[in-house]
């Protein structure tokens, strides 16, 4: 199994469990590239994966040697090994490469998350197509694109977040613990799970919080980070608009850990492009979406680029829901607006009811489960297949 983002660890370890309740009596040995999460669910990390969270072109230029590494590190032990199946979890500028690779090498190999092959460079497809045993989506619109492109070897399994993206207890108690009046406007904040990703865009989310509280005193702002390590980041930025006497609003809370609780509790949210669009459009939180990286990575990848929409609940609701501010639109001015605007009652009840009817597409829950059934069909019907051949 091979994960490379903290996304994919999650979804990845979640696979893992749900293997494991589908053939109880079954004896399973994981290997691969693991995070944290995977490794606590039994993945023998060949590679940790923690090393392999890097973005943008530059970044990734930058850290070849680490993927050179973790290429021929992960190849060498499925060679060695000889697993029964390969998954492959999202992060396709590297597994795509693998799974050329161990396919030649006569391993079967299953894609969990397809890649967004449908958004940028798909001429991709050919590969999923000649090395890539299965694919599970878990998009709704995914199976049929591919069909499109001459690939029928895919099944739709639905969201892993479906039904898994609730908060953890009520409003009043989440606001109590922090400080927060639960009366009062709040607004949300993620600045995105990765180093460069927060320095880019957390200082524009605090301009903007700074415009929001001279229009709405009372409007209370929660920063909510995955980390302790992305806490340290955002503190650096807040205490550097500090020094530049910039005015934040009187409550400003830090969140770890507790994403969820802090989208369901906001009365709007900017939400930082990529799977926590989607996990705030099933807990129905109005958003804005937003996006920034350098201006080198984004004069090298917009070319590439060939959707519609950048927010994943847009594409999933086939409409600009949700605004998107990306590169040079995310200004203070801009986000400060529409979050403002998010805050009037019949606007913020009318996006509800659309995010409503988006999540809706996502599937019921279960994901995991259908996925884990898939691949055992699949390591059976090969099993079968090669008893015949002896």
């Amino acid at each position: 199994m091979v994960a490379g983002e903290a996304s994919g660890d999650v979804h990845a370890a979640k696979l893992v469990r749900a293997l494991r309740e589908a053939a109880p009596d079954v004896a399973f040995d994981f290997f691969g590239a693991a995070g944290a999460k995977m490794r606590g669910a039994g993945v023998d990390a060949v590679v940790r994966a923690d090393d392999l969270a890097i973005v943008g072109l530059v970044e990734i230029a930058a850290a070849l040697p680490v993927f050179v590494r973790a290429y021929r590190d992960l190849k060498r032990a499925a060679l060695h090994r000889h697993p029964h199946v390969v998954i492959l979890v999202d992060f396709p500028d590297f597994n795509l490469k693998l799974a050329r690779t161990l396919k030649q090498q006569g391993l079967t190999v299953i894609y969990y998350i397809s890649p967004q092959l449908w958004a940028w460079r798909k001429h991709r497809v050919g590969i999923v197509k000649k090395y890539v045993d299965l694919m599970l989506t878990i998009l709704p619109f995914e199976k049929e694109w591919y069909a499109e492109h001459d690939v029928t070897n895919v099944e739709f399994v639905g969201s892993p977040l479906a039904r898994e993206v609730h908060p953890t207890r009520p409003k009043d108690e989440f606001c109590r613990a922090h400080g927060i009046d639960p009366t009062k406007p709040i607004i949300a904040m993620l600045p995105g799970s990765r180093g460069k990703e927060i320095w880019r865009i957390m200082p524009v989310m605090l301009e903007a919080a700074a415009e929001i509280v001279t229009k709405r005193l009372d409007t209370q702002v929660l920063v909510a980070v995955a980390s302790q390590k992305d806490l340290t980041t955002v503190q650096a930025a807040i205490d550097k608009a500090a020094k530049h006497n910039r005015r934040l609003p009187d409550i400003l809370r830090v969140i770890v850990h507790e994403t969820y609780d802090a989208l369901s509790s906001a009365d709007a949210a900017a939400v930082t492009s990529g799977t926590a669009t989607l996990e705030a459009g099933i807990l129905g939180t109005p958003m804005v979406v937003v996006y920034k990286t350098s201006l080198l990575n984004y004069r090298l990848l917009e070319p590439m680029i060939d959707v519609e929409h950048y927010g994943l609940i847009n594409l999933i609701a086939g409409k600009r829901v949700a605004k998107e501010f990306i590169q040079d639109e995310l200004n203070a001015a801009s986000l400060s607006k529409e979050l403002l605007r998010l805050l009037e009652p019949d606007t913020n009840a009318a996006m509800r009811k659309e995010l409503s009817a988006a999540a809706e597409k996502l599937g019921h829950g279960g994901a995991s489960k259908r996925a884990a059934q898939a691949i055992l069909d699949l390591v059976h019907q090969r099993s079968s297949h090669e008893a015949l051949a002896e």
